[in-house]
């Protein structure tokens, strides 16, 4: 028996570890995915105001505060019980967008591409973002460029690109200077065009890669995303979906206060990240995925023009129910098609300019959940309070979170396929890394727990053996 040990995981959002068990013969008999770090936001959090709660907790990431400030914002919303103003569901929105943007060309050209571009098997050494810039300049380039544009629109709108205080409880505490509304507009052209650039040389690819296709997270689950009453892609608001593996709708609309009869919470030993799982269904046979391939599974539309017709030729080529994970990377780009026009539209509202941007009220109900559509997946923030208004209790589950389990089977189903000879390639080795990058995972994000975490204690002597271990 011996084992292999990735540490870490290479160009993802914060710090994880995969260790495979392979037999006598070499052959894959066990393999696990570790979260190695901790956060914990959910515990320092109580005796706060819950209109603190929006700030606080979008210092969970640098990477994507956009989107725990929406389903912090919305979870306080509901603690006040009021309906923010359109014209701030509006601006949220098109705030968003801006963080689709960014953070999908984040993933696609700076995390993803160096394998896309120069292979699974190039030298690591050139497999990274320069080895992109000196043999694909325009490609990163237009990575660059387009990032640059999602983190302008933040910028534009929330006045900050990282951690903005501009969305709070009840809406938004600005409204939309005119000015910043004709610089965004007078970009999308140029963030359209580099999008389809994108895409062109993408869909001339994609047949290039057979086996990771079949075989990167290939599998049958159920996916969950939000949608509007009409099925469409929603990334703000809507209801959660529930759909199986065939496509068949499981649960057509939860409500977000309704999360904790459908999603469940397991703790794993071999990692802090809980796995989430579809409560009927039981752990782990209930998992499902979220994120791009999730959301253009459980939707049947996107509801824009040029993302629409994206999102048919997708499932014209790839089937109703698009199961590799490998195409996280096609619907991230689809994705970023959608937010562009969805932008367009919502500047273009003639109410975008309205000055009333904010409802203002004290604590109404004692308990409020927010759900919002982070780049990576669904995103729940839970809280309660106390007549004060201060939080008793905070349950956060994130969508890195939600895909854990789909995570570790991935993981499993390529190292079984990849790992079988005697003699370790580097570029099999990254193939398992890179089936976790398809996710994308902000494993910053992930680490919370409503209850308790996995601890494991080992007592070593000084050749290394186990003398005793104890875990809770």
């Amino acid at each position: 028996m011996r084992k292999i040990v990735i540490d870490p995981v290479t160009r993802i959002e914060g710090h994880a570890k995969i260790t495979i068990q392979l037999d006598d013969d070499d052959r894959v008999v066990e393999t696990a995915f570790h979260v190695t770090q901790v956060r914990g936001f959910e515990k320092f959090t109580e005796g706060r105001p819950y209109y603190e709660m929006p700030s606080i907790t979008a210092r969970i990431c640098g990477i994507c505060p956009i989107s725990h400030l929406l389903a912090s914002a919305k979870a306080c919303d509901a603690i006040m019980s009021v309906r923010i103003p359109p014209t701030a569901a509006k601006l949220r929105e098109a705030l968003h967008c801006g963080q689709i943007i960014q953070s999908h060309a984040l993933s696609f050209f700076h995390l993803s591409a160096p394998d896309l571009l120069l292979g699974f098997d190039s030298p690591p050494e050139r497999r990274n973002i320069i080895g992109v810039l000196e043999d694909h300049p325009y490609m990163a380039r237009d990575g660059i460029a387009l990032r640059k544009f999602g983190q302008q629109v933040i910028e534009g709108l929330a006045k900050e690109r990282i951690h903005p205080s501009w969305i709070v409880p009840g809406g938004v505490n600005a409204p939309l200077d005119p000015a910043v509304r004709d610089r965004i507009l007078a970009g999308l052209p140029e963030a359209k065009a580099i999008t389809r650039r994108t895409f062109a040389f993408f869909k001339s690819v994609v047949d290039d890669f057979p086996d990771e296709i079949a075989h990167f997270g290939n599998c049958p689950t159920m996916y969950a995303g939000l949608t509007d009453a009409d099925g469409g892609l929603q990334l703000y608001d809507g209801s959660v979906r529930f759909i199986d593996a065939e496509g068949k709708v499981v649960v057509p609309a939860m409500p977000a206060e309704d999360y904790g009869s459908y999603i469940g919470e397991a703790t794993l030993a071999n990692s802090y990240l809980k796995a989430p799982y579809f409560k009927p269904h039981g752990h782990p046979a209930g998992i499902y995925r979220v994120g791009p391939l999730a959301r253009l599974n459980v939707a049947t539309h996107c509801g824009s023009p040029e993302a629409d017709a994206e999102f048919a030729e997708y499932h014209q080529r790839f089937g109703k129910v698009v199961q590799s994970s490998f195409h996280f990377h096609y619907a991230r780009l689809v994705e970023i098609v959608y937010a562009l026009e969805r932008l367009e539209a919502l500047l273009d509202a003639p109410s975008i300019l309205d000055t009333h941007v904010r409802a203002r009220a004290g604590v109404n109900a004692l308990e409020g959940v927010g759900i919002a559509e982070a780049p990576r997946g669904m995103l729940i923030h839970h809280y309660k309070v106390n007549e004060a208004g201060a939080i008793t209790w905070a349950n956060l589950i994130v969508a890195t979170g939600h895909n854990n389990l789909a995570i570790g089977k991935s993981v499993d189903e390529v190292a079984r396929h990849f790992i079988h000879e005697r003699k370790l390639s580097e570029g099999v080795l990254n193939r398992v890394s890179a089936v976790v990058r398809a996710y994308d995972p902000c494993l910053s994000c992930s680490t919370h727990a409503a209850d308790q975490y996995p601890v494991e204690i080992s007592l070593l002597d000084a050749d290394g053996d186990v003398l005793d271990r104890v875990r809770s």
